[in-house]
């Protein structure tokens, strides 16, 4: 069955228009969405730690900051922008007592209610949009007048109207310009986790790495196994973006295209599908959620000793020798992470 998409003509902000929206959180995500909806002419505030570093860019591009606390019990919305392992602890201290019957309580991301972190009470709409894409983008496509195609679920219909709510918010931060799709927090949760686990970030990294020690272990320079197994990347990937597979096998030489399509198969083969699947399988029945939590509990052991491993390797040591070289790298650039707050 083919998804439907909403746009603009489908979703009505004055459903929002008379709300207060508090957005918890002002990282990747937190800023584009709070500055979209203000500009959208949404009541907009956002709700910080009393400490965090955020605050003074938060006033500064004019929007209004709150404690965390504060906003959540001036707010008729409450979108969650946290990053996933704070959320619960959040919710709990300075989110659920201030919740009404009526409010809706939002995410970007299914998580911690598809997981059963947050339990929202039962007299609350509860509502996801999510835009696939950074938030500097969401913000940057927005302001150049269209906007990053989104998802949206209901969790929870306490007021019968979600729905609406949920299509409005996603009209104010731009979404329903390139277009929302409907989707659940259970789909949209486990193919998120699955898409960054076998794909996106755990599957293409571990691909590059593999590669350009293959090509040093026979003997070629690091430098030029670089060039071709991590840098030539980004070629390979605006050309799927654009065109998807068949586009980017288009616009590669015919050599490129034969060598592709004869010998992809002996990088992902049956065996690789099984330990896909495998991975869906722990996605789907909690065991990677139970794994996070509990590395959260115990202060991110593994995680801090899988990133200075990954530190070490000598892909990274060069890269950042071969970086310094390209001048059209901004020199702050940085991962786009979100903050606490």
């Amino acid at each position: 069955m083919q998804a439907k998409t909403y746009y603009n003509s489908d979703a009505d902000l004055s459903n929002i228009t008379d709300k207060i929206i508090a957005i918890i959180g002002y990282g990747s995500q937190g800023h584009a969405h709070a500055l979209n909806l203000k500009e959208s002419g949404v009541n907009v505030i956002v709700g910080l730690r009393k400490d965090s570093s955020s605050k003074a860019d938060a006033e500064k591009a004019g929007l209004t900051v709150y404690t965390t606390s504060e906003a959540a019990k001036k707010a008729d919305i409450v979108m969650i922008l946290i990053p996933d392992q704070h959320q619960k602890k959040v919710y709990e201290s300075e989110i659920k007592s201030h919740l009404e019957e009526g409010n809706s309580l939002a995410f970007a991301h299914g998580f911690n209610i598809h997981f059963d972190q947050i339990v929202p009470p039962e007299n609350v709409d509860v509502f996801m949009v999510a835009p696939k894409g950074p938030g500097h983008l969401v913000r940057r496509v927005y302001k150049e007048g269209s906007g990053v195609p989104s998802l949206f679920a209901i969790y929870q219909d306490f007021t019968g109207k979600t729905k609406e709510t949920a299509l409005a918010y996603a009209r104010a931060i731009g979404g329903t310009r390139a277009g929302v799709i409907e989707t659940t927090f259970k789909e949209e949760t486990e193919t998120d986790l699955f898409g960054e686990q076998a794909v996106l970030c755990g599957g293409a990294s571990e691909l590059i790495k593999a590669g350009f020690d293959t090509l040093v272990e026979a003997g070629y320079q690091p430098e030029i196994a670089y060039f071709e197994c991590l840098h030539e990347l980004k070629l390979i990937v605006d050309l799927l973006y654009e065109g998807g597979i068949e586009g980017m096998y288009y616009s590669v030489s015919d050599t490129a295209e034969y060598g592709g399509l004869t010998r992809g198969t002996d990088v992902i083969n049956d065996q690789t599908r099984e330990r896909f699947r495998t991975m869906l399988k722990e996605v789907q029945d909690g065991t990677f959620a139970r794994e996070w939590i509990e590395e959260n509990k115990t202060g991110l052991k593994k995680l801090n000793k899988l990133r200075s491993e990954l530190g070490d390797h000598k892909i990274e040591k060069v890269g950042k020798d071969l970086r310094s070289m390209m001048d059209w790298i901004p020199d702050n650039i940085k991962q786009e992470t979100e903050p606490a707050e």
